[in-house]
């Protein structure tokens, strides 16, 4: 049997503020997904600050 393919993605999410990418996550690829802001650790930083997708 073939394997199915996946409908997801994997992408980095970059700190707006230091611009560091600092963790990696999957997204869905279906078309009209919206763009995701998560607030999250900076580790340069040291405080929480808005992360968003960023494709290699």
């Amino acid at each position: 049997m073939a394997k199915k393919k996946s409908k997801r993605e994997y992408v980095w999410l970059e700190c707006s503020e230091c611009k560091n990418r600092n963790y990696r996550t999957s997204v869905s690829v279906r078309e009209g997904t919206p763009k995701i802001t998560l607030m999250k650790f900076c580790k340069t930083e040291r405080k929480h600050t808005s992360h968003k997708i960023r494709r290699k």
